[in-house]
């Protein structure tokens, strides 16, 4: 192996904005996500015994050896670097120190995976400092998995494989199960909208753990059935004759008929006619209330949102994200974007007391590595 260059490089890993498919990943689902252009760069070089990085939204410093041990103390966003350095050092990544710069543009705690973005952007910077490569889904497996050794949380791969593995101009179909995927067409005529309730959450501290159990639960009585071959009433009929209780069978209700939403959402962005903003409309605003009802993971504020994004307009729109806070995703014409996201925010805040903020999101490609400017 060659010796790995000294030249200062940046990474930037887009967060993502889920377009339908909410809650199947860590079931082996599909999912619709899309890469947009907030992001987390890291800036730096390699360098020699240690791993030294800087926070400009925290403003401090973690510093741990290149295998990530030897930290004295860890901050939270620490303990992601320490997990994604363990986890390559695992497979095989040669001992290279990196010293670099993090900067984010992702609101923390919106529901944009601001945390997969950490993970991806500090694992490309690691990979290219050392010379080592890691292939892209491989990678996502590895930030999948640096979340849970980070703060015990099993996440999905939805995250991680969409900062990595995305096409500007399109969503991502990804299914969890095969981990096969896809790029999905947008449409040029509507415009990405996220508008941030201000309702912060972390999924370590939220009900993510147990809805996960309880869907787990609700699977083990499907005699090994997978849930993406089951239409909704299959599904309960066969969760309820293995026992399932009522709040399990709800769980996985939920996920069942979103894996269906996934796949007419597909339809309808690819009909040959164009795309069919009515029935997606449709489909985003069923998914938004499964989430509601059966998955039990939208909010008051969120409810809101979705309600005045409609009045307002949106083609479609629904909750994104894990949930107990954060965004909704809405699809609107164009032209109005703009002016759509100060609106909805602004009567928002005027019924609530809180400030809420919206930005129209461009879709970008995967996370990538370019030379410093």
């Amino acid at each position: 192996m060659s010796r790995p260059s000294t030249a200062t490089f940046s990474v930037f890993a887009p967060a993502r904005v889920n377009l339908i498919g909410e809650h199947t990943d860590y079931s082996g689902g599909l999912v619709l996500p899309v890469a947009i252009d907030l992001g987390i760069n890291v800036t730096g070089a390699p360098a020699e015994g240690v791993i030294r990085l800087r926070s400009t939204a925290f403003r401090d410093v973690v510093e741990m050896r290149p295998d990530g041990t030897g930290a004295e103390s860890l901050t939270s966003w620490g303990r992601y670097v320490a997990a994604v350095a363990r986890l390559l050092d695992d497979r095989g990544r040669p001992p290279i120190g990196f010293d670099g710069e993090i900067a984010s543009t992702v609101p923390i705690g919106a529901g944009l995976s601001s945390s997969a973005a950490l993970d991806v952007s500090v694992a490309l910077a690691l990979c290219r400092a050392a010379d080592f490569t890691v292939p892209p889904l491989e990678l996502a497996r590895l930030a999948r998995d640096a979340e849970e050794l980070a703060v015990g949380v099993p996440c999905g791969l939805m995250d991680p494989a969409a900062s990595l593995l995305s096409r500007a101009g399109h969503a991502l179909l990804l299914d969890c199960g095969s981990e096969t995927f896809r790029p999905v067409l947008l449409p040029d005529a509507v415009s990405i909208v996220v508008v941030d309730s201000g309702v912060r959450h972390a999924l370590e501290h939220s009900g993510y753990t147990a809805r996960r159990a309880e869907l787990t639960r609700a699977i083990g009585a499907l005699d090994g059935r997978a849930p993406t071959r089951l239409s909704p009433t299959q599904a309960t009929a066969l969760a309820r004759a293995g026992g399932a209780d009522d709040v399990a069978v709800k769980r996985l209700r939920h996920v069942v008929s979103e894996n269906d939403r996934v796949r007419a959402c597909v339809a309808a962005l690819e009909d040959p006619d164009g795309p069919d903003l009515v029935s997606i409309g449709e489909l985003f605003r069923a998914g938004h209330e499964s989430l509601r009802d059966d998955y039990e993971v939208s909010t008051t504020e969120l409810n809101l949102l979705v309600e005045l994004a409609y009045a307002e307009g949106a083609a479609a729109a629904r909750m994104t994200g894990g949930g107990f806070g954060g965004s909704v995703v809405a699809l609107v014409e164009s032209g109005r974007a703009s002016s759509f996201a100060e609106s909805v925010a602004g009567a928002y805040s005027a019924r609530v007391g809180r400030e809420g903020r919206g930005w129209v999101c461009t879709s970008v490609d995967g996370a990538g590595v370019e030379p410093a400017k």
